[in-house]
C-alpha cells in the first residue's frame, strides 16, 4: 500500500494506557483524576499531563523496568508493525517506548516527547511543534507535514485533530465516539488483527484490479 500508516501508543498500540499505568503506580492517583476531568475543559492536554508527571519522583530507571515488565501490546501488533512499519506518534515519552519495543524486537521511527526525570517531579520536555490552526494546540497533525495520504489508528483525545486530517481512520474508544459524534467516518477495531484484514481487503482489491487491466 502507498500509504502512510500512522499509530497512536498509549491505549492504541498498548492494551492499556501506558501513561496512566505508570501515574498510578509512581505518582498520585488524586492528581490525576482531577486532571483528567479538567482535560479540553480549563486545562489542554499539555497542561495535563504536564501536572499529572510531576507527581512521579522515581528514578527513570525503575519506572522503565516497571514499563518494560508490565505494559503490553495490543494482540496483532507486533505482526502488524513488521509487515507495515508504521510512524508512532504519540503524546507520551521516548524514555517509555522504546524499552518496550525494544523488548519485542521492534524498530520503529517515534515521534514522542521526552522527561526530565528529577527527584522532586518529573518535567516533561515536549517537542517543538506549531500550533495547529485546525484545534489552536500544538498536535499530532503537525508531525505528519508532507505526508499526502495517511491510515491514522487511535483511541483517545490526543488523536482527535489527526484523525480529521487522515485519509481512513481505525479508531476505538474515545476516538470512536467523537469521530462518531461529529459524523466522521471510522473503521472500528479491537486488536490489529482487524486493521491488518481491513488493509489486506484493500490491497487486495486494488491487485485484482491492476491484474485485469489490458
Amino acid at each position: 500500500m502507498s500509504a502512510q500508516v500512522v499509530v497512536d501508543w498509549d491505549g492504541t498500540a498498548t492494551e492499556t494506557d501506558g501513561l496512566h499505568l505508570v501515574l498510578l503506580e509512581f505518582g498520585d492517583e488524586r492528581i490525576y483524576e482531577d486532571h483528567e476531568a479538567r482535560l479540553g475543559r480549563d486545562l489542554t492536554l499539555r497542561e495535563v499531563i504536564a501536572g499529572e508527571f510531576r507527581s512521579v519522583r522515581a528514578p527513570i530507571a525503575e519506572v522503565v523496568a516497571w514499563v518494560r515488565e508490565n505494559v503490553r501490546l495490543r494482540r496483532g501488533f507486533v505482526e502488524f508493525a513488521r509487515r507495515y512499519r508504521p510512524l508512532v506518534v504519540s503524546s507520551g515519552f521516548h524514555e517509555l517506548i522504546e524499552p518496550v519495543l525494544e523488548r519485542e524486537g521492534l524498530e520503529l521511527h517515534v515521534t514522542a516527547n521526552r522527561v526530565d526525570p528529577r527527584p522532586d517531579g518529573w518535567r516533561v520536555l515536549f517537542r517543538e511543534v506549531p500550533v495547529c490552526p485546525v484545534c489552536e494546540e500544538p498536535c499530532k497533525r503537525s508531525d505528519l507535514a508532507g505526508l499526502d495520504e495517511i491510515v491514522f489508528v487511535g483511541d483517545g483525545f490526543s488523536d482527535r485533530c489527526v484523525a480529521l486530517a487522515a485519509s481512513r481512520v481505525f479508531a476505538r474508544d474515545g476516538l470512536a465516539t467523537y469521530l462518531a459524534s461529529k459524523g466522521v467516518p471510522y473503521e472500528a477495531f479491537a486488536d490489529f488483527y482487524d486493521v491488518q484484514r481491513a488493509l489486506d481487503a484493500v490491497d487486495s482489491v486494488l491487485g485484482s484490479r491492476d491484474h485485469s487491466r489490458p
